[in-house]
């Protein structure tokens, strides 16, 4: 070997050593004196952070260009520590296409089918060039190099929460590009072969197990709990997706194998992983995918949890951030689910085929703890104007069949999505089973007696149909206001009577659109509740699923929320439930996506709904007890003067998992008309009251 040799030799050695030296530590915003320590080695930055039960949790981030970036994850005490997983990188995949801002109302659209249209997909590149630890809270972020993908630039954030083995693996993305929807899948790639088992639970709740085999082709799964997990000697690791944020909204909520496991997923990613996945044609009815408006921080995340023992430990321990897929019960309040077109009387009973006495969709519900299902039946399937003699019978069978199916433990209550005379679509329902046929002729009367049937109403326009909600004491709302069918409401009526009449409750809530960036869900409908309370009207908005088919193989809760009830005991079907309506009606309830509970909320010892009397300076003294399963981010107190709306927030991010604390604090309300609570978590999960009334 000659001199020229050596020395280019030791040139190209000099700049590697010199370029990977450039990667520096910026440890600046980290809390050394704080329960989570990092420390460095050369290439090598490890984060300790405390996971309970005196364990703690390691992971060892190596910055050399060629090698994997999670070099090892450990699980132990502070004297031993076994190793979960070793030799990992992170893997993204983004699917981005074009969003019709054009013909419906802007980011808020749903009837879009993005792909349909031209899309294309590329692999996140990670360019280790950076690294930083902030102390934030009770958590830890370790922010990595530059992301690229097409037009798309950002930062890998790693999140580790003290007192839980749970990590949040995130790319944080950016465009310019106006007019873009997206998708993402993601999960871990194993580089040295260490993995030895895959677990997942199925759609019947079974725990199912196979051996990795590193030869095999990447294939879907559809799962229950949305999650996966894959151990080595010592010890497992789980893969899930934010449970509510990752799935966007859909009409139907099919099991779409959310999972994938193996080698050359997608042709895109060479090596033996497992992650989480989107079908990029949705239910193939109108597919939104994600927004992602110019300049927003996309988060495509998904959450690993680490567990010493093995596939079936750390299943069940990601079971438990959503307490099982099931609402939990709270004293004082019933579950309440409403907005589900799931046909039973048109599509079973009335259809001459077999009726099962017990059928699956009140089971999944049951299952899923909730109390009462408020039906949105006969959507376009029925016949809502007559005749007579169709219609009245098909209200019979619906009214029987909920007789039939409640109980002493569950309460299942007709409605529908009438859709006429108000303008957009909207909800109902009675607080007994009541016959109205949504036609009249001018030679019939507006009510009459009808053998069979007894009083039956005739509606032909929207001050009959305000009648007719007043004479029975019924309520109605806007169904998925501002977009959908009712793009241009109830903004396009605020001004009527039926209106600005106390039965029209108000709206309903729902996570659609679906926007990465955001911290909470269901913008739209948060925005639109302020603006109801700044236009001076009392109106409530209820949680809303807006599903169709619900089956037990289902990705139900994904896709579901629920509304709990201040309601000491559950109305006995045969006596009406007029209680429920007044409830309703009066905003004594609060709505969630299940993992956030707001068990007590008083504002100087009001209730929602109710008018508070400030303090002398213009203070309100707010009693909040919260329960919760993620780490939360914040309390946030929304108030209006109405003109403008105000937002108070409180930092919640010093807590750790599987929390629960009575919050005390005031606040200043002076010259405010309303205000209202949100909390909102790690998983962006959350809860919302209702509104209270300032004086």
């Amino acid at each position: 070997m000659n001199f020229r040799t050596l020395f280019l030799m030791a040139v190209l050695v000099a700049s590697i050593t010199c370029s990977q030296a450039q990667v520096k530590l910026d440890a600046r915003l980290f809390k050394n004196n704080g329960e989570a320590k990092v420390t460095r080695e050369n290439q090598l930055v490890e984060i300790t952070w405390p996971t309970g039960n005196a364990q703690f949790g390691k992971v060892q981030f190596d910055l050399s260009s060629a090698a994997p970036l999670f070099r090892r994850i450990s699980l132990g005490t502070k004297t031993e520590s076994v190793t979960v997983s070793e030799g990992l990188d992170p893997v993204f995949l983004l699917s981005i296409g074009r969003r019709d801002l054009v013909s419906q109302n802007g980011w808020n659209i749903f009837f879009d089918k993005v792909p349909l249209k031209p899309f294309k997909m590329f692999p996140v590149v990670l360019k280790k060039d950076s690294i930083s630890v902030e102390s934030t809270g009770s958590r830890t972020v370790v922010r990595i190099g530059k992301l690229t993908a097409d037009h798309f630039t950002g930062v890998l954030e790693v999140t580790f929460y003290n007192g839980s083995p749970l990590i949040n693996i995130a790319a944080v993305m950016s465009t310019q590009a106006d007019a873009t929807a997206i998708v993402y899948d993601a999960g871990l790639v194993s580089k040295v072969q260490k993995w030895e088992q895959l677990s997942w639970i199925n759609t019947e709740d079974s725990l199912m197990s196979s051996a990795v085999k590193y030869t095999d082709s990447a294939h879907n799964l559809a799962v229950k709990y949305r999650s996966i997990a894959v151990q080595g000697k010592t010890g497992s690791i789980a893969v899930f997706p934010a449970p509510h944020q990752y799935f966007y909204p859909l009409d139907e909520a099919f099991n779409l194998r959310f999972i994938w496991s193996g080698k050359n997923y997608r042709n895109s990613v060479p090596e033996y992983g497992i992650g989480i996945r989107q079908e990029l044609q949705g239910d193939q009815r109108y597919v939104p995918w994600f927004n992602a408006p110019p300049g927003t921080q996309q988060r495509l995340n998904f959450f690993c949890l680490l567990s010493r023992k093995d596939n079936a430990d750390a299943l069940n321990a990601v079971k438990k951030f959503t307490n099982a897929d099931r609402y939990a019960a709270i004293p004082g309040f019933k579950t309440m689910s409403s907005h589900f077109h799931n046909e039973f009387i048109m599509k079973v009973v009335l259809a001459n085929q077999p009726v099962p006495d017990k059928p699956e969709f009140v089971e999944v519900f049951k299952r899923m703890g909730v109390d009462i299902v408020h039906l949105g039946e006969f959507h376009y399937t029925a016949h809502p104007q007559g005749p007579d003699s169709l219609r009245l019978n098909e209200l019979k069978a619906l009214f029987e069949q909920c007789r039939r199916l409640s109980g002493s433990d569950f309460l299942l209550l007709p409605g529908e999505e009438p859709n006429e005379f108000f303008g957009g679509h909207w909800l109902q329902i009675f607080p007994k089973p009541v016959y109205w046929v949504m036609s009249r002729s001018s030679s019939q009367p507006f009510v009459e007696q009808k053998p069979g049937f007894g009083k039956v109403y005739h509606v032909g326009d929207k001050t009959e149909m305000l009648k007719l909600l007043q004479e029975e004491q019924g309520l109605a709302w806007t169904a998925h206001a501002r977009t959908k069918g009712s793009v241009n409401t109830p903004d396009a009526y605020a001004h009527e009577d039926f209106f600005k009449s106390d039965r029209f409750m108000g709206a309903a809530w729902k996570a659609m659109p679906a926007d990465l960036s955001q911290p909470r869900l269901g913008k739209r409908v948060l925005d639109l509740m302020d603006d109801m309370n700044n236009w001076g009207e009392k109106k409530t908005v209820i949680a809303e699923a807006d599903l169709f088919s619900i089956t037990r193989q289902n990705e139900m809760y994904a896709h579901m929320n629920v509304n709990y009830m201040m309601l000491d005991r559950l109305p006995k079907y045969d006596n009406g439930w007029k209680a429920l309506l007044k409830t309703m009606q009066q905003g004594k309830f609060f709505s969630t996506t299940g993992e956030v509970l707001i068990h007590e909320l008083k504002v100087n010892g009001k209730l929602s709904g109710e008018s508070v009397l400030l303090n002398t300076a213009g203070t309100a003294d707010v009693r909040l007890k919260l329960s919760w399963t993620f780490p939360l981010n914040f309390i946030e107190l929304i108030s209006g003067d109405g003109k403008k709306v105000y937002r108070e927030k409180i930092d919640l991010r010093y807590t750790k998992a599987y929390g629960t604390e009575q919050f005390k604090f005031q606040s200043r309300l002076k010259g405010r008309k309303w205000m209202r609570i949100e909390v909102w978590d790690a998983a962006v999960n959350g809860a919302f009251s209702q509104t209270f009334y300032l004086k």
